[in-house]
C-alpha cells in the first residue's frame, strides 16, 4: 500500500483567527476660522469706546488738576493814606511818618488758607526804613479778607542818600517803595499744609510842601467826573 506525501505545508484546516485588517485611512482637514461678518464692527466699535473713554478721563484729570492745584493767593492795596510826613534835617536827616493802608488779600483756591502776618514796609530809593506787621487770620476757600494796617515811623535816619533826599525835597516830590507781604499756609484735604508767600510793591510819590500824596502805583485812581 503506497502512501502519499503532500509536499504542500499549508495547513490542512483552515485559521480559526485570522489576522485583523488595518483600518482604512482618516484625513483631517483644517479649515481657516472666518468670524462672523458683523464681529470686525463690533470690535471697531469697542476700541472706539475705550479711546473716548480714555479722552473723557484724560480731559477730567487735566481739568481737576487745573482747578485744585494750590495757587498763591492775591494781594491788592485798596486804600491808601499819608496822615503825617514831616523831615528833619538838624541834627541828622530824619524822617516821620504816618501812612495807613488797607490790603486786601484774596484766596483763589478751593482750601482754606491761614496767613501768620501781614507785613507791610516802607523805603526810599531801595533801602527798608520801617515795617509794620498785623495779626494773622483765616480765609475760606474763594474767599477774600481785608486787612488794615498803620504804618508809623518816628526820626528814621536816612544816612546813604541823604544828597538824593535834599535834592527830592527840592524838587518838591519825594518817591517811597513800599512793600505788602502776606506768608502762610494752604489746608489741603485737612491733612496737608502747603506753605506760601506772596507779596506786592508799588510806589509813593509824595508832595513834600503840602505833605499829601501827589500820585501813586499801588491801585487805579478814580477821577472824579464832574
Amino acid at each position: 500500500m503506497t502512501v502519499a506525501k503532500h509536499s504542500d505545508k499549508s495547513p490542512l484546516l483552515p485559521d480559526q483567527h485570522p489576522q485583523p485588517q488595518p483600518p482604512p485611512a482618516q484625513y483631517v482637514i483644517v479649515l481657516p476660522h472666518y468670524p462672523p461678518p458683523h464681529h470686525h464692527f463690533l470690535f471697531r466699535k469697542s476700541c472706539q469706546r475705550c479711546l473716548f473713554c480714555l479722552a473723557t478721563l484724560f480731559i477730567f484729570l487735566i481739568a481737576a488738576g487745573y482747578l485744585l492745584w494750590p495757587a498763591k493767593p492775591q494781594l491788592s492795596i485798596i486804600r491808601l493814606r499819608l496822615d503825617r510826613l514831616q523831615f528833619h534835617t538838624i541834627p541828622k536827616m530824619s524822617v516821620d511818618v504816618t501812612m495807613d493802608l488797607t490790603v486786601k488779600v484774596r484766596n483763589e483756591d478751593f482750601y482754606a488758607m491761614y496767613y501768620d502776618s501781614l507785613l507791610v514796609a516802607i523805603g526810599y530809593r531801595g533801602k527798608q526804613l520801617g515795617y509794620v506787621t498785623s495779626d494773622g487770620g483765616r480765609i475760606g476757600a474763594r474767599g477774600s479778607s481785608y486787612v488794615n494796617a498803620t504804618l508809623q515811623l518816628d526820626k528814621v535816619e536816612i544816612m546813604s542818600d541823604v544828597v538824593s533826599l535834599i535834592e527830592d525835597l527840592a524838587k518838591g516830590a519825594v518817591t517811597f517803595d513800599t512793600e505788602s507781604e502776606i506768608s502762610g499756609k494752604l489746608e489741603v484735604f485737612y491733612f496737608f499744609n502747603l506753605p506760601l508767600k506772596t507779596n506786592i510793591e508799588c510806589e509813593v510819590v509824595v508832595n513834600s510842601r503840602n505833605e499829601t500824596i501827589s500820585r501813586q502805583s499801588c491801585y487805579p485812581e478814580v477821577s472824579e467826573v464832574s
